[in-house]
């Protein structure tokens, strides 16, 4: 699809302008096929076929805060993973706050279902931001049956008091519980995939406490998780290493994914 073809979203930051701009345009004409998972224009995923499948499978949700975002800023992702022999998923999602929690993470456990009836191969999730938020918390709620693993970038591991969080995302809606109910660190069950939590040394501050709590957090429950601090990187530039192949990123998921 193209950005006309999606309807308005949440008005972007300064910040955040300057990374879709740069996420569309690191992605153009990076081919791809399209599916849909729904009737929603949001509920669909771009696959990149992989040169040399080698039965590897990498679904990936975009950020934007839950409020913004598409699956085709993730595009340029792609290439590092399908010259390795992964196919590579990018999949949209509703978008608060016309959809509050969990409308999103329904449509990306429906994705998941998607690319599990459609694309044969061990499914690996992961995710930037928001969408590093959504895959974590699949993982967590007894991810393994699912999935082999998981790869969240720059994630936000908890919400409510303690999180570091200057205001409550309006995607969580108006009920308090689901603060607790929408927190990976909290929500963790057996049996528990195995994680790599990456985040920028120079990411926004309170994910990086957030991160490292939730490594210790998975460990504690019995899970295997690994944190990936990515030197200098910010926010922005975290999610620029997943489509690097030199880069911090890339090498250490494609090991995490067994290579």
């Amino acid at each position: 699809m193209k950005l006309a073809d999606y309807p308005p979203q949440e008005p972007l930051s300064e910040a955040g302008q300057a990374y879709s701009v740069e996420c569309w345009r690191r992605s153009e004409g990076i081919a791809y096929r399209e599916a849909a998972y729904g009737a929603d224009p949001y509920q669909r995923v771009s696959v990149f076929d992989a040169q040399r499948p080698d039965g590897r499978i990498l679904l990936f949700w975009h950020g934007g805060g839950w409020t913004s975002g598409y699956k085709e800023w993730l595009g340029f992702m792609a290439p590092a993973f399908t010259a390795a022999g992964v196919t590579f998923v990018s999949a949209g999602y509703r978008l608060a706050p016309q959809h509050v929690f969990p409308a999103a993470l329904d449509d990306c456990l429906s994705a998941l279902h998607w690319v599990a009836q459609n694309l044969k191969g061990s499914v690996y999730i992961g995710g930037h931001s928001a969408g590093g938020h959504y895959a974590a918390l699949i993982a967590a709620r007894g991810g393994a049956s699912k999935v082999k693993g998981c790869l969240p970038i720059s994630g936000v591991y908890e919400f409510g008091e303690g999180s570091g969080l200057t205001m409550r995302p309006r995607f969580l809606g108006r009920d308090a519980a689901t603060d607790r109910l929408a927190s990976p660190r909290y929500q963790l069950a057996a049996p528990l995939p195995p994680f790599l939590v990456a985040y920028g040394t120079e990411d926004f501050p309170h994910l990086i406490p957030q991160a490292e709590r939730f490594v210790e957090a998975v460990r504690a429950a019995g899970g295997r998780a690994e944190g990936l601090p990515m030197e200098g990187l910010t926010h922005f530039t975290a999610s620029y290493a997943g489509g690097e192949a030199g880069g911090q990123w890339v090498g250490a998921a494609l090991r995490f994914m067994g290579t």
